[in-house]
């Protein structure tokens, strides 16, 4: 047993209409060390939110937020160094390759065709991986610290040659290590290996946030999978339900959380989610592993370049039939323009 449960979720080629087909993913993110996650530049607050703590507890608090572009970014940047590597980001309009953030995408490649595109010539391709912000089970409060940045001389001591101490940069928050944040994600209309693509992403990311070259270190574990015709609770939703069995059970919700009790109570919240309407599928711990395993193998050494190459030649059916419309489309407009 491998995803083979998963089948009658997933589409069996590429298609441009969607479909209904709904695979939803548990996803635990948790700082390995100090990481900065803000809007602004150096001096800005963390992103967080006043929410409410639980679903019975109505008490209002503030909880860290990791944006859904702080997610999907560093994950679709992951995938693409892989698709780099192997020769497969296409050339874009201008013969450049796809580049994210010029507005000249290739329009053509793996990455353009899950996580989409919105070129300034018209053109757009709508993200197929639905992503929302993921929040802390702590408040904001039990896990932010300030750290003051000094300047380094040359001897690697705070003193200059004159014996002169350096005065100091800035003062900036930053998320402690050992942060947890729940996130649910909605793949819609994937096929298998567009699913193995997405999750290999997700697993194999482990810079997030700002100065990602210096801290930022974070685990991702995929503690469910779902599948239906309709969206998982959301991340908020989560959240505020494991804090009120946190509540229930009489366990402290301090910094820093028991890992294990947070999975615990995380598996024992999402269990009942196959009772809501649309959807009908969880997969066991032991298949979820099968699962994991099927995708570390596939994204292995030995297994990778055949894996994505084969996942590139699944698209190639529908851009030949892209080129066909443009180039109808230029003899039209060349009948028109010597009319």
């Amino acid at each position: 047993m491998s995803i083979e449960k998963l089948n009658p979720f997933f589409a069996p080629t590429y298609e441009n209409f969607p479909k209904g087909r709904s695979i939803g993913l548990v996803v635990l993110r948790t700082s390995l060390s100090e990481l900065i996650l803000r809007t602004e530049g150096t001096g800005e607050p963390m992103c967080r939110e006043f929410v409410q703590a639980g679903q019975t507890d109505k008490q209002i608090v503030q909880r860290l937020v990791i944006t859904k572009r702080k997610q999907i970014a560093p994950e679709r940047r992951k995938g693409r160094e892989h698709l780099r590597a192997q020769d497969l980001l296409r050339l874009n309009k201008d013969g450049l390759p796809c580049s994210l953030n010029t507005n000249a995408p290739c329009e053509m490649c793996i990455d353009c065709f899950l996580y989409g595109f919105a070129a300034g010539g018209g053109g757009a391709q709508k993200s197929r991986i639905w992503t929302e912000d993921a929040f802390s089970i702590l408040t904001a409060t039990d896990t932010l610290g300030d750290r003051t940045i000094n300047a380094i001389f040359e001897t690697g001591t705070m003193r200059d040659e004159k014996g002169n101490a350096s005065t100091a940069l800035n003062t900036s928050e930053y998320i402690k290590p050992g942060v947890h944040f729940l996130d649910v994600v909605t793949l819609k209309d994937v096929t298998a290996d567009e699913f193995r693509y997405i999750l290999g992403n997700i697993l194999l990311t482990s810079r997030y946030g700002a100065v990602s070259s210096r801290v930022g270190r974070m685990e991702n574990q995929i503690l469910g999978i779902f599948a239906g015709i309709a969206e998982l609770p959301s991340s908020l939703e989560l959240v505020q339900a494991v804090h009120d069995r946190f509540a229930s059970n009489q366990k402290p919700l301090e910094h820093p959380l028991d890992n294990g009790d947070l999975i615990e109570a995380t598996q024992q919240t999402i269990f009942q989610w196959t009772n809501r309407r649309g959807i009908s599928l969880q997969l066991s711990d032991q298949e979820l592993a099968a699962v994991i395993a099927d995708v570390d193998r596939h994204w292995s050494d030995s297994e990778r370049e055949i894996f994505l190459k084969r996942l590139d030649e699944a698209y190639e059916p529908f851009r030949q039939l892209n080129e066909t419309k443009k180039a109808k489309g230029k003899k039209k407009d060349a009948v028109e323009a010597g009319s």
